[in-house]
């Protein structure tokens, strides 16, 4: 009897190389940033261009991130079944396919959008997939703070595809983002930490130990829920947005402190979770305040 072994349908492997879920996290974000950019409804024709352009070179970003970290992958079992890492693609494909979608990211967004977003999305797909991914992440266990910065940008993307301008309300959105990566991340280190010690990555549990990256967690997250109130407390918010952030940061606060003082990878994992759920959601009571707010 003969065997019949099934490939992965191409399509889906080089959509897996944009990590999908993640470019839809940070899409999601800068669509937000779009909508509180205008006292109104924005510009459609717009917002559907800066989101095809943004995503396009997110998913650029990721691609190349995918290529240079193929052998690191392939020594982990999150990310082995990755393309790249099985071997699937080559770097050839792949240099091709972030070239061109990023390149189609940036065609959208300069003739579609504005120059300054181009500009502004082109130097965030730099900061991840040069300074972060090449030089940040395999040099130092601070690589998640320092490069978090291109990880929190969208928002200020977003915002700058519907008004030409970057003010500081988009950079407060930027910085919750910065100061959610760590505590977001770390909690994935920490249950991932053999992976992670296989991968050769100096990340923060494998360098300075358990107890040390659980308190970080604990610090970073009190830091993320005082960062949260800024939005309201300079005005750009109200109260529907302020009771959400309150709630949803207490609940961090809780699975936090159960990080720092009852540590299983059962809680880092449930943390992992929630901290997803936690910006989708403060994200989008930042939405329905604007349009609510009183």
């Amino acid at each position: 009897m003969t065997t019949t072994i099934a490939h992965p349908n191409r399509l889906a492997q080089y959509w897996a190389l944009t990590k999908p879920r993640v470019t839809q996290l940070a899409v999601f974000c800068a669509v937000i940033g779009m909508f509180l950019a205008t006292p109104g409804l924005p510009n459609w024709q717009r917002v559907i261009a800066a989101t095809i352009g943004i995503w396009l070179l997110a998913g650029a970003a990721f691609a190349i991130n995918c290529l240079v970290e193929r052998e690191i992958d392939s020594r982990m079992a999150r990310t082995a079944r990755r393309p790249m890492a099985r071997g699937e693609i080559t770097v050839l494909q792949t240099l091709i396919f972030s070239g061109v979608i990023g390149g189609a990211g940036m065609w959208v967004l300069f003739n579609f959008v504005n120059a300054l977003t181009m500009w502004l999305t082109l130097a965030t797909f730099v900061g991840y997939a040069v300074i972060y991914t090449m030089l940040l992440k395999p040099s130092t266990p601070q690589n998640i703070v320092i490069g978090g910065l291109s990880g929190a940008m969208p928002p200020a993307l977003g915002w700058a595809a519907i008004a030409n301008d970057v003010p500081m309300q988009a950079w407060i959105l930027v910085l919750i983002i910065f100061v959610w990566t760590p505590p977001h991340f770390w909690a994935l280190a920490m249950y991932r930490r053999d992976d992670y010690a296989k991968s050769g990555l100096p990340m923060l549990p494998i360098t300075h130990g358990m107890k040390f990256t659980q308190l970080q967690v604990w610090l970073y997250t009190i830091a993320l829920v005082a960062t949260t109130i800024l939005p309201f407390a300079v005005g750009m918010s109200g109260l529907i947005y302020l009771v959400s952030a309150v709630i949803l940061g207490v609940i961090f606060l809780w699975y936090a402190w159960q990080i720092y003082k009852h540590y299983t990878d059962l809680i880092a994992r449930k943390t992992f979770a929630y901290s997803i759920i936690y910006l989708s959601l403060l994200f989008a009571a930042l939405l329905v305040d604007h349009y609510l707010k009183f």
